[in-house]
This record gives C-alpha cells, structure tokens and sequence, in this order.
C-alpha cells in the first residue's frame, strides 16, 4: 500500500493516442468479408469478423469511399505493430507529426474476447487511452496489424500476474477520476491529510473490488499463439480486435522491418494504394 501514499497528490489524467450493428453487405452473416490492403511493398489480404459489425461495415463503407487511398504506415514499432489510417498522412512532408487524424466519430468497442486476441497478424482498432477514452471506444479510420514477438511459458505466468496486480490499479484510477473535483480542491489548499485518508479509501475499495472479480489467466489458445506465432499479449481486452491477416503476412513482416525515425514514422514513405472489398 506504501506505493500509493502520495498517488493522490500526482496522478494526473492525460489523453495518450493508441496509436474502436449493422447488416453485412449481402446480409450473408455465414461468410467473411475479405479485403485486399494495396501496400508500395505488396499486397496484405484480410478477413474482417462477422462478430464484429460496427467496425466490419464502417471498415468496409471507408474502403469503399476511398479514405485510405494515399495514407501512410504511419507508426511502425518492430516486433510490435504496424499502424495505418490516418487521414492526416496523405501526402505528408517528412517530419510532420501524425496518428492524431480521424473521420470526425468514433466506434463503440465490440471486444470478442478471448476468442479474439493479439496474436500476429491481428487486426485491431486504434484509439485514445483510458483516461480520455474510459469506454475504450475506437478510432473511427485508424487501425493497426499486430507483429509482437513470441514469448515462453513462464513469461507468458509472468504477465498473467501482473494484469492481476495491475487490476487494482485500473479500479483505483477510475474510482479516483469519480473524485477528481474533491482531489483538485484538497491539492489547492494542500490538504495532504485529507488526500491520504481519501487516497486509503479509494485504495480499500479498489482491493475488495478487486477480491470480487475471477483472476486473469490465458486460455489455452491465447497461449499455443503466443508462445508459438507470437504477438501483443498485454493489449487483450483493451483494443478492438476485428479481423485477421489471411494472406501477406510476409508484407506485414517486411513493413515492420522499415527504417522509422523518433516519431516511429517510416523514413520512406509505406502507402496504401487501395483498399479494395473483395466479398
């Protein structure tokens, strides 16, 4: 408990970019929609999950639309992700910051998990953190292939106690924002005791919250993925994930591979050339 003494006296709620039903084109629900990503280095074939409607359609209506004709790779961070989408990449000069650009909406999570998990090849949605975004609603264009790494046995126990640990951080935090105008108003007049026995509070009900909820474990197919294709075990169940690469992945692999600069931004350009719907 002695980690969380003062959190009340600095934890701050800043925006951090990840970077989220309708009827299926033919209304044949059997069937995934396939869809062919035009890259400068080769094509990436994806299926997108009929689980999944609202980010299927609107993927397909921006395909469609020609939204991402021209848009650039724009983050990519090897052995983790390639991200694309942002409208704002379109002929961008070198250097100019991106990942902040998007359709004007945002897409309310549709998490299918564990079926749907991060495992290489992934297709998720990008989005604003927690702390802007505490429904973990998704970009409304933006989205990102897993590339993650493979990781062993006890790694993989490693991070199953750690999101349990962290459990009671996240129930902490989201019972703290509840307060936020209290906390403000004792920081101002430096009330450090009022914060404290806040703080103590909070923290009390987060553990026995915490006590409530079944403990994280990885199920058996997450695990075979992870410790065999690899991929970004710490991102299921934060981010939308809504389809998968079919086909390419030696693309996705090659992307990730790119020379980036600080920013994480290819110093040359990858494009998309099209986004085309295939069924």
């Amino acid at each position: 408990m002695g980690n969380f003494r003062y959190l009340l006296l600095t934890i701050s709620f800043c925006g951090l970019t990840a970077c989220k039903t309708g009827t299926k084109k033919g209304g044949n629900m059997d069937n995934e929609t396939l869809v062919k990503i035009e890259t400068t280095l080769g094509d990436i074939k994806v299926k997108l999950y009929n689980e999944t409607p609202k980010h299927r359609d609107n993927f397909i209506k921006l395909a469609e639309d020609g939204v991402y004709e021209g848009t650039l790779f724009h983050r990519v961070i090897k052995d983790f992700m390639i991200q694309a989408g942002d409208p704002d990449s379109k002929n961008a000069p070198k250097g100019k910051m991106l990942g902040a650009g998007d359709v004007g909406y945002t897409l309310p999570a549709e998490f299918v998990y564990p079926k749907y998990f991060h495992k290489k090849g992934a297709l998720s949605a990008a989005r604003q953190g927690d702390n802007v975004n505490p429904k973990k609603e998704s970009s409304g264009c933006q989205f990102y292939i897993v590339t993650g790494k493979v990781y062993n046995d006890s790694t993989l126990l490693g991070m199953e106690s750690q999101m349990n640990e962290n459990k009671i951080n996240v129930i902490f935090n989201t019972l703290a924002q509840k307060h936020m105008k209290e906390i403000y108003k004792m920081r101002k007049e430096n009330d450090e005791n009022g914060l404290y026995e806040l703080q103590e509070k909070l923290f009390a009900e987060a553990e026995a919250e915490a006590a409530k909820q079944p403990e994280f474990h990885f199920t058996p197919e997450q695990i075979e993925a992870y410790t065999t294709v690899g991929g970004t075990p710490h991102l299921d169940g934060e981010y939308t994930v809504f389809g998968e690469v079919i086909e390419g992945m030696d693309i996705v692999d090659k992307i990730q591979q790119v020379k980036t600069d600080r920013s994480d931004r290819p110093e040359e350009d990858v494009k998309i050339v099209k986004v085309e719907v295939l069924d």
